[in-house]
């Protein structure tokens, strides 16, 4: 890989933009700091040579009122000697403007008396500042004018080095200390970025680890359940799921490949029986007929697998009708009647005269027929199978079947209502065992549910509750 290719990917990494993000944010705050400092330094050091500025004419108007002009004159060209001739000067003005006495001003020639300052000052009678910069110097100046007594003035000038020198010393610092402070935001927010993105790049990798080998590779959850292992726990959780579908479309295909085969053989044995034997019309017929019945089976187990599938898709097209759900319940106990004698069971049916619900008849006739030809088939000769359909208190209809047959053990009950599900291993019983998924299946696309409750060698009981009709 190219070294171009590689900053491109790093690029474009998450790790990179939080990086960023990070010494963006972290540099802003101290830009903001540094200015605030900046701001509160110059702030105190203008107001040092103000109040500097403002000593000195209090101590020359001090010296005005005691001993005079002269004193005053001798004193203020003392203090411009004692500062230097390039750090302080002042003048002495009437008020009309006129110069009094000022101290050497060859290094301030190019500062004059602004008269507007005056007018102001002799309107305001306060001290007023002003700062001038010059050309071709650095250094700028702060200037006083301030009324010292009676027809006198002082003009105060302050070179104002020292508040230069510290500013540019200040700016270096924050240069440098920029390029030092992003320098570490970086590195630090890198640093920040992976180990906070660790827990993604694990799962990441758990993820190709599965691509390429199975789906029994799950991603290691610590024990302080942050964000990242939350996304882990998701990510397990999800992986179970998957591996728990991948497992049931495998056991589903070897029960559909089981229960293909039967009728598959059955047809191919009685086809070659008939092709290899001195068969009659009759015989043909036979097996015509045989094979029709064999196909309609293999029809009818397809028709229902795409019922149960559109119907958990919320696709499927029923109709959606007023019907007696109490006279669907008789019929199918009656069609069931011959069935039940035959097995040696007693057939019992509690419907009152009429429970209305809104919905498709022929897949309520399909769902109680399903959960009656279960109790008959896993009844034993002289069992009891009730069959009961009532309302409750809260407008919704219940259909109860309820047999004293050999019942569910707790291993399989949270199973039966799976497609393909059996709970007997051998199959030694007919059925494709999509009864009970169609029957689940019809309940919540009508907006109801079933339940089961057995015991083994006790019976089981089916409880369909469905929305009855508001009327």
């Amino acid at each position: 890989m190219s070294l171009k290719k590689r900053l491109i990917d790093i690029y474009y990494t998450l790790a990179f933009r939080l990086t960023l993000w990070y010494a963006g944010i972290f540099i802003l705050s101290a830009c903001i700091a540094f200015f605030f400092f900046y701001f509160l330094i110059t702030s105190v050091i203008r107001q040092q040579t103000d109040q500097d500025l403002l000593s000195e004419a209090r101590t020359f108007s001090s010296i005005l009122a005691v001993q005079g002009p002269d004193a005053l004159k001798r004193q203020a060209f003392l203090e411009a000697q004692a500062g230097g001739e390039k750090k302080i000067f002042f003048r002495l003005l009437f008020i009309t403007g006129q110069l009094f006495s000022s101290s050497n001003m060859s290094y301030w020639r190019d500062i004059g008396v602004k008269k507007e300052v005056i007018n102001r000052l002799l309107n305001d009678s306060g001290p007023i500042f002003d700062t001038i910069n010059i050309p071709n110097r650095k250094h700028q100046v702060r200037i006083l004018y301030a009324a010292l007594g009676p027809g006198m003035i002082v003009q105060l000038g302050r070179a104002m080095d020292n508040y230069t020198r510290i500013i540019e010393a200040f700016q270096r610092i924050f240069v440098i200390t920029m390029a030092a402070l992003f320098i570490l935001a970086a590195v630090v927010g890198w640093f920040m970025a992976k180990r906070a993105l660790a827990g993604v790049e694990t799962v990441t990798q758990t993820a190709r680890r599965i691509s390429d080998r199975s789906l029994d590779e799950r991603v290691p959850v610590k024990t302080r359940v942050n964000e990242i292992d939350q996304l882990a726990i998701t990510f397990n959780q999800m992986l179970d799921r998957i591996q728990k579908l991948v497992t049931e479309i495998k056991e589903m295909n070897d029960n559909i490949a089981h229960d293909l085969k039967s009728p598959i053989t059955r047809i191919r044995g009685i086809a070659e029986v008939s092709m290899t034997t001195e068969s009659t019309l009759q015989d043909y017929e036979n097996m015509a007929g045989s094979t029709v019945e064999e196909c309609d089976r293999l029809l009818d187990m397809i028709n229902t697998m795409l019922i149960i599938s559109k119907t958990e898709a919320g696709v499927g097209q029923f109709e959606s009708k007023e019907l007696d759900v109490a006279r669907v319940v008789q019929d199918a106990c009656e069609l069931f009647l011959p069935m039940a004698e035959s097995h040696g069971v007693n057939l019992i049916c509690d419907a009152p005269e009429r429970l209305l619900i809104i919905g498709d008849v022929r897949m309520i006739q399909r769902m109680i027929s399903n959960l009656l030809d279960n109790s008959v088939k896993y009844t034993p000769e002289g069992g009891n199978i009730h069959v009961a359909a009532h309302s409750d208190k809260r407008q919704s209809i219940q259909i109860s079947v309820r047999d004293t047959g050999m019942g569910i053990s707790p291993e399989d009950l949270p199973h039966i209502f799976e497609r393909f599900y059996r709970c007997d291993p051998s199959r030694s019983l007919a059925g494709t065992g999509l009864g009970l998924s169609f029957a689940r299946a019809i309940a919540s696309a009508h907006g109801g549910e079933i339940t089961v409750a057995s015991e083994v060698n006790h019976g089981s009981t089916f409880i369909v509750e469905l929305p009855g009709k508001i009327s």
